[in-house]
């Protein structure tokens, strides 16, 4: 089985920057894609970004393009969002999962996902 831990979470103003951090144990070997979600206050949770194993191909919601990165170190298995220019409506709890089949765009085929770390952007 594969466990993920997200760190990096808090609390930022508007146009403010974090960086979250996933990092994988167990079957870390498979060439997993890995993705971010969030789900805000009274909200559904929606995909953000995604990675495939080898960092060649990244996806983006239309709604942090530009302002959010994804990268992974699979060294240190470990997959990165970087958020820059930070808005309100960011504010959500951030979930890093881990998809087998190595595609990042099937919410049905992440199997494994992490707690959840909070992000709060003040106006």
């Amino acid at each position: 089985q594969v466990q993920l831990v997200e760190s990096g979470g808090g609390l930022v103003q508007a146009g403010g920057s974090l960086r979250l951090s996933c990092a994988a144990s167990g079957r870390t070997f498979s060439t997993y894609a890995m993705g971010w979600f969030r789900q805000g206050p009274g909200k559904a949770r929606e995909f953000v970004a995604a990675i495939r194993w080898s960092g060649g191909n990244r996806y983006y919601a239309d709604s942090v393009k530009g302002r959010f990165t994804i990268s992974r170190d699979n060294a240190k298995n470990t997959v990165y969002l970087q958020m820059n220019s930070l808005k309100p409506e960011d504010t959500a709890v951030y979930y890093c999962a881990a998809d087998p089949t190595d595609n990042g765009l099937g919410y049905d085929r992440y199997a494994y996902w992490g707690q959840g770390t909070q992000v709060t952007v003040s106006s």
